[in-house]
């Protein structure tokens, strides 16, 4: 579903991604792992369109379409969406309005009951929400949209325990169902603490470190190396 080939990007001239290859099949999910500042949301941007991120080298594809020439709403209606680790607030539109605009009410109903969001949807999009409440909103959100390929910006950050279990639950229903034409979905996720690694059962894991991808295995694996050792390459461990 995503290929990227020989990925590198720059910032104001300033390299934040080199050389990345990975392949995203339909149906699976993939974790990025690094320390701060090591390109991993600034790939998950990169995919998505945002600004100021330009590549400067290698491809970027969605069911072979080039998005490297895309702007972001042409990548939205691809199928791409993302839930942000640090989403602004928008007065005025309600969690409600916004669904009402997507004619996704019903799924809105479901969702907003098993992410312990109901009280929320008269409320205006992330507007007053808790950090743990944003996160939970973000998963919602995709539901609502209705992405094939989702990017989730370290969604059990900040979340107590309760509901991130509620969140990893939701990460692998929303993936392994399909999108509103029948087709496979799949989804890329950043995780700082690991925890979201205990309730979705990610297929491949990969390590970034100064903008390039280390290595990548078994998820399980890997973070347990990398509670040991840090970001290193396990056989050099």
């Amino acid at each position: 579903m995503l290929e990227i080939s020989d990925l590198c990007v720059e910032v104001a001239g300033k390299p934040v991604l080199d050389a990345i290859d990975l392949t995203l099949k339909p149906g699976e999910i993939h974790i990025l792992l690094g320390p701060n500042g090591s390109g991993k949301s600034s790939l998950l941007a990169t995919i998505l369109g945002l600004p100021p991120y330009r590549i400067t080298r290698g491809t970027i594809r969605l069911d072979n379409v080039p998005l490297a020439d895309l702007p972001l709403q042409e990548r939205a209606r691809l199928g791409i969406g993302m839930a942000f680790q640090r989403p602004p607030g928008i007065d005025g539109v309600s969690v409600a309005a916004f669904a009402a605009a997507l004619g996704a009410e019903d799924t809105l109903a479901r969702e907003a009951a098993a992410l312990d969001l109901v009280d929320f949807v008269r409320r205006d999009m992330n507007v007053g929400f808790s950090g743990g409440e944003i996160k939970r909103w973000e998963i919602l959100k995709l539901f609502l949209q209705d992405p094939r390929l989702m990017l989730f910006d370290e969604p059990e950050s900040g979340v107590d325990l309760e509901h991130v279990i509620a969140i990893g639950q939701a990460i692998r229903r929303i993936v392994s169902s399909p999108d509103g034409e029948g087709r496979p979905r799949a989804g890329l996720v950043i995780t700082h603490t690991g925890l979201i690694l205990r309730h979705v059962a990610a297929d491949r894991a990969h390590v970034l470190k100064d903008g390039r991808i280390l290595h990548s295995g078994d998820p399980a694996t890997l973070f347990s190396h990398i509670q040991t050792h840090g970001y290193s390459v396990p056989d050099a461990a």
